[in-house]
């Protein structure tokens, strides 16, 4: 036959899903004959072709099933696995259970019909529950406002839509849970090696050494910290209809926090099970550091003020306004012509010159240079210094190993997620451009550069503060 007058010759080409579908009835059906027979052959009396035809429809069951199922699977619609519901037994529905076994016991044991009835519709019931509940979690859609900034020990409010899209159908009792998640596992993976022999001796004694492969299980990291703790309740939700709930979130240290899905749950109508319907929706907060005024702070910040008080120069020029006479004044800034229009003694105040321009220098330390708390207390001295200097409307920049920039939001953000690094010290490099550095560090002070000593206030983590 000559396929080459026709257009296109693929459409008859049979798909390969296709092809395997059948080829595993075929192999089922082969393997249920094989069975059927091996049953006959054992009644006869046969021992070997019962042993036969058994291991033949065993055989037959395991080919299809491991070349067949895991293809079908890969083939189902990802928004299918997402709406996969969960079922969990409440303590009601092990009573109702329990309740109806000993019935079904009793009318087994008794014939009577009525109780047959009474178990039927006992039973009906849990279907009838499974179906309403699922139809209630159906159509329903899930949104999730968190805020952007977040700042630990600082109470946030989040907000979670909850819509019905349905034009029949209400929804009752529903709960926005947190998906559940696992925490660290280990999984099988492939590692480079060698094969050496002899085994067990250096590498210039063994005969020969050859690239290889192994396979270890390895621990998998625990995932960030979640951020809804508890459940949102909306007892009753119309339809074409959307409800909104605050939320109020909490963190009490720094870092990223992470949820990957949430579910919808219910226990409508009858609370014997609780259904959860996965909803896959990301949402991820950056924590930043507390930036709560600590007793460190109220030290340092008097003595940073009159360091940096000291290094600038000169008043401002520009008349800021004319107020009454006080003691702490001097007497040449008595504006007399002032004081003789209004017949009481007026002093000028000057506007002074905005040079504050700062510089806070994060010098991160190695890992084990200082503790823990001393660590997260200098993360902590630093963000609020931070964000004390850009409310009282000063210019500051901020200067960590692998971070530059004026913008305290990112200075937060990048604060949030540091940790102890083995690099370099950011001192070395660290240009003077007519800045006042506020340097946080671990160094000794004596391999601090000397230039910086005259424009700098050190902090210094783990050490006694200057």
């Amino acid at each position: 036959m000559n396929l080459s007058g026709m257009k296109n010759p693929s459409r008859f080409r049979i798909p390969e899903v296709w092809i395997r579908f059948l080829l595993a009835i075929i192999g089922l059906g082969l393997a249920f004959g094989a069975a059927l027979f091996s049953t006959v052959t054992r009644e006869s009396g046969n021992l070997w072709g019962t042993l036969f035809l058994a291991s033949v429809a065993l055989v037959l069951a395991v080919v299809v099933g491991l070349t067949t199922v895991p293809y079908l699977a890969k083939r189902v619609a990802v928004a299918r696995i997402r709406n996969v519901f969960d079922y969990d037994v409440t303590r009601a529905g092990i009573i109702y259970v329990a309740i109806v076994v000993v019935i079904g016991v009793a009318a087994l044991n008794t014939g009577n019909n009525l109780l047959y009835i009474i178990v039927a519709a006992l039973l009906a019931a849990i279907l009838c529950s499974g179906i309403v509940s699922a139809l209630v979690l159906r159509g329903l859609e899930l949104d999730i406002r968190v805020p952007e900034h977040v700042f630990a020990g600082r109470p946030a409010m989040a907000r979670i839509i909850l819509r019905n899209k349905r034009r029949w159908l209400p929804s009752f009792s529903i709960n926005v849970v947190t998906a559940r998640r696992k925490g660290a596992a280990k999984q099988w993976r492939w590692e480079t090696t060698k094969f050496s022999f002899p085994a067990g001796r250096s590498p210039e004694k063994q005969w020969f050494s050859v690239p290889d492969r192994r396979i270890r299980l390895v621990a998998v990291a625990e995932p960030p910290p979640e951020i809804f703790k508890g459940p949102v309740y909306f007892p009753f939700l119309p339809t074409r209809s959307e409800l909104a709930a605050e939320v109020k979130l909490c963190f009490e240290r720094r870092g990223r926090h992470q949820q990957e899905s949430f579910g919808l749950a219910t226990r409508f109508p009858f609370a014997f099970l609780v259904k959860t319907r996965r909803v896959p929706l990301a949402r991820e907060i950056i924590v930043y550091p507390s930036i709560e005024p600590t007793s460190a702070f109220f030290d340092v910040l008097p003595l940073i003020n009159g360091e940096i008080e000291s290094a600038q120069q000169g008043r401002g020029s520009g008349l800021y306004r004319i107020r009454d006479y006080t003691q702490e004044d001097s007497a040449r800034h008595v504006d007399w012509k002032a004081t003789a229009k209004s017949g009481s003694l007026k002093v000028r105040e000057f506007a002074r010159e905005d040079q504050r321009k700062l510089r806070i220098v994060f010098d991160n330390p190695a890992p084990g240079a200082a503790s823990d708390k001393e660590y997260e207390d200098a993360i902590a001295l630093a963000a609020s210094l931070g964000w004390h200097f850009v409310q009282e409307n000063a210019e500051v920049s901020f200067v960590t190993q692998d971070f530059q920039d004026q913008d305290i939001h990112r200075f937060l953000k990048q604060m949030a997620q540091i940790k102890p690094q083995s690099s370099p010290s950011c001192l070395e490099d660290l240009p003077l451009l007519g800045d006042y550095n506020i340097v946080i560090t671990s160094r000794q002070r004596g391999t601090i550069p000397a230039n910086l000593w005259a424009c700098s206030y050190f902090l210094f983590i783990g050490q006694q503060k200057n």
